[in-house]
């Protein structure tokens, strides 16, 4: 894959993304639907231990992280984990590598349009889920012709808002728990009263063959971090990526540790495990159960209205819209970068006079959109659908980046370059990864997401049928 050296050429993606965009499209890409929509079928799973699962897959997130970003920074180029696979692994693993990523990011796409159609029925339940994922697809589409600058403030505000309202959701709580006016079931003793904080134990059959148990829950969260390798895409746009990748990668794991476990602690502590449900956000729904109480802030009275519950269903909903409005941005950078290396039609490099790979926007949007059929088909079946799949692709995407990263070391270290942003605990944390991503296959195969991890080896024989072809061709 060619290297861009400059920027002012034609048919070159420009570097138009800054400092602050890169730390808040990190960011963006780890607070979406797995959060505020995905915790409600995990916490039925596995109760309060869903914080210890977030906690774990956190840490193997940031592991990936650190892999790829060790490679992108000496690296800086479109369809980062593409290229470097194409390059360390040979030509099937970047074809591969890139075709999986999209296709991830098409299924990502449709499950987050998906959710927003859910947090739409909140306020309007007669508005079917394909009329709302049809609105939004039209909007965050033609935001995504403008320059990439225009994409990067739109991520950029969609993050701050994701930011502010989480931090003041958890100071709120925090105040609501310990000031005692959150309810006479909110208590931090939720976390454990309850059966225990294992209450379905780890990993156990029930009387009706289903499993339950942390373990059980580990690929729902998993879908959670999906996302977070949008950092490496941003990489060919990105200015001074030497300095701004490194920065945004290690915040990724306070990040976690703040937004997703700060965020469960508060989530169960003011509502009782057992009252989560699937059919909504369990974060608008606690807010939502607090209407008509009344607290004291500041010496004055307080009364909860259906408002709080309002605006926070608003967040969520832009929590959603800025995962998609990222999922449209990697899918097209990702096409632009396997048509660079010859795995994609040439006509997918073709860029605006805003420098931005139109057709392969084109291209995505339309598989994007087979969204809007399966919602209009299977209504309630569709997030569950699209979750499974998520997750199998996740699993593929991980596992190449963390084996790439270890042909890319050792290729390093075969020339004694010493890398300017190494990975923590090379190589041992690329086994743990393996050996993670493995245990998460396992569990799908098991419990009712079988079908997802039997798909894997037909789809990886798509893949390389396509890659004859396309070889064949060129031969």
């Amino acid at each position: 894959m060619k290297i861009k050296q400059e920027d002012v050429q034609d048919n070159q993606l420009k570097r138009g993304l800054t400092n602050r965009h890169i730390q808040l499209i990190a960011l963006g890409g780890s607070i979406g639907t797995g959060l505020f929509l995905g915790i409600g079928p995990a916490a039925v799973l596995a109760g309060p231990s869903v914080i210890l699962g977030y906690a774990i897959a956190g840490i193997i997130a940031f592991f990936i992280m650190r892999q790829l970003g060790e490679m992108v920074v000496e690296e800086p180029v479109s369809g980062s984990f593409s290229h470097f696979a194409y390059k360390y692994c040979g030509s099937f693993a970047g074809f591969a590598s890139g075709w999986n990523y999209w296709i991830l990011y098409i299924l990502v796409s449709m499950a987050e349009l998906t959710a927003i159609g859910v947090y739409v029925q909140f306020w309007w339940p007669e508005v079917p889920l394909w009329a709302s994922s049809l609105f939004f697809f039209l909007v965050i589409n033609a935001l995504n012709f403008a320059s990439v600058k225009v994409y990067g403030e739109t991520e950029f505000w969609f993050s701050i808002i994701k930011v502010v309202a989480i931090i003041a959701m958890i100071l709120f709580g925090t105040y609501l728990l310990i000031s005692g006016t959150g309810g006479e079931h909110a208590t931090i003793h939720n976390l454990y009263n309850d059966g225990g904080f294992f209450p379905k134990g780890f990993f156990e059959k029930t009387a009706t063959g289903d499993f339950q148990g942390l373990l059980s829950a580990m690929a729902l969260i998993m879908f959670s971090f999906g996302g977070l390798e949008l950092i490496g895409i941003t990489a060919a746009e990105a200015e001074n990526p030497e300095k701004n990748i490194p920065k945004a990668t290690n915040q990724v794991i306070y990040r976690i540790l703040i937004f997703y476990v700060g965020a469960l602690v508060i989530l169960f502590a003011l509502s009782p495990w057992r009252q989560i449900t699937t059919d909504s956000s369990p974060f608008v729904m606690v807010f939502q159960n607090l209407n008509g109480m009344e607290f004291e802030l500041f010496g004055r009275k307080i009364f909860f209205t259906s408002l709080i519950a309002n605006v926070l269903n608003l967040i969520v909903l832009t929590a959603a819209l800025s995962v998609y409005n990222s999922s449209v941005y990697s899918n097209s950078r990702m096409l632009y970068g396997l048509a660079d290396q010859g795995n994609a039609p040439k006509f997918l490099m073709k860029l605006n006079k805003q420098s931005v790979p139109i057709n392969a926007i084109l291209i995505s949007s339309c598989f994007a959109a087979i969204c809007i059929l399966i919602n209009k088909i299977m209504p309630k079946e569709a997030f569950s659908i699209l979750m499974s799949l998520v997750v199998s692709c996740l699993v593929i995407n991980w596992v190449m980046i963390s084996y790439t990263h270890l042909q890319f070391r050792r290729s390093k270290d075969r020339e004694n370059i010493k890398t300017k942003f190494a990975s923590l605990f090379y190589p041992v944390s690329n086994y743990i990864c393996f050996v993670f991503l493995l245990g998460i296959l396992s569990v799908m195969w098991i419990t009712n997401m079988k079908l997802s991890v039997e798909l894997i080896p037909i789809w990886l024989g798509i893949l390389f049928a396509c890659y004859k072809v396309l070889k064949t061709k060129k031969e």
